[in-house]
């Protein structure tokens, strides 16, 4: 096949879509497919005429990537694609819509409602601790403790380079463990515990080099925990109606056995060391073949 890997574009996390890009188009050449890599620009239907492929493995991360608008796009050109479809992927990204289709299943979520960033800056919306987080934005940016004796919200909530929207969603925070599952089509791949020095799995901690440490199916994880983060991430990527790969990220609280969803992302990181691959790797799916699946996966409509 002609594929298209689209990959950098313009978003805050445009430095990790040219890594995934760049091991996606990497792998697709391993498999033997006529590959040509874009580095997508607002003139994007132009690029994409010109390429003229037969698919297209999205590999954008953040805003206009996995917010349903490049699906969009591909939709109108009817180019078959990778992962979600514009339905999914804007709900998908819009984490307190996404919060209500989870609730509506009867998944945990965290307490919390949605601010103007500026409301939310004058006093405390809610008892400490809690978090402050953008509310369409991926990778962890924005994404503010505000611990128990804080005297005030995080004043860079104001900062006139605030780069995320006006909208934040003040939630609880949830003490304990960082897990994750990917979702591969209709199956639940395994659970990943996150380790960092770090009390939220932010930006740095996700990107830096030993900013984290992956455990893949920690054995210490109780198992009826483990099966019920399975199930919770199938069902979440499922009421949201997400296609190809998914990840759901959650907090466990060992002391309450609380397992809270935080979210579902629908463009997870494509590198041989990311989570979702990982997880494959893990069932035996090298990350060619996982590349392989992706594609043999995709349609449009989606």
């Amino acid at each position: 096949m002609r594929v298209a890997v689209l990959k950098g574009g313009w978003s805050a996390e445009r430095p990790v879509s040219l890594v995934s890009g760049a091991a996606c188009a990497a792998a697709c050449r391993r498999l033997g497919h006529d590959t040509v890599e874009i580095d997508v620009s607002r003139d994007i239907a132009r690029q994409l005429k010109e390429a003229a492929p037969d698919v297209a493995l999205n590999a954008l991360h953040g805003n206009w990537g996995e917010d349903g608008r490049i699906q969009s796009v591909l939709e109108i050109l009817e180019i078959p694609y990778t992962h979600s479809g514009v339905l999914a992927s804007a709900l998908a990204m819009d984490k307190a819509k996404a919060k209500l289709a989870f609730a509506s299943v009867g998944l945990d979520v965290a307490g919390g409602r949605i601010m103007d960033r500026f409301e939310a800056a004058r006093a405390h919306p809610m008892e400490p601790p809690y978090v402050v987080k953008p509310n369409s934005d991926g990778s962890s940016f924005g994404v503010f403790i505000v611990r128990k004796g804080e005297n005030r919200p995080p004043e860079k909530l104001v900062d006139p380079e605030w780069p995320s929207g006006d909208e934040v969603l003040v939630e609880e925070f949830i003490a304990g463990r960082e897990l994750t599952v990917a979702v591969l089509g209709d199956r639940a791949l395994g659970v990943t515990e996150i380790r960092t020095g770090r009390e939220v799995y932010d930006y740095d901690a996700k990107y830096a080099a030993g900013g984290s440490t992956h455990v893949v199916n920690p054995p210490d994880l109780p198992q009826d925990v483990a099966e019920k983060a399975r199930a919770q991430a199938l069902l979440a990527h499922q009421v949201l109606g997400c296609r190809g790969i998914t990840r759901t990220d959650f907090r466990y609280d060992p002391d309450s056995r609380r397992l809270v969803v935080l979210e579902t992302n629908t463009q997870p990181g494509m590198t041989p060391t990311s989570l979702a691959p990982e997880q494959a790797e893990a069932n035996g799916m090298s990350f060619d073949a996982l590349v392989a699946w992706m594609l043999e996966d995709a349609s449009c409509p989606r």
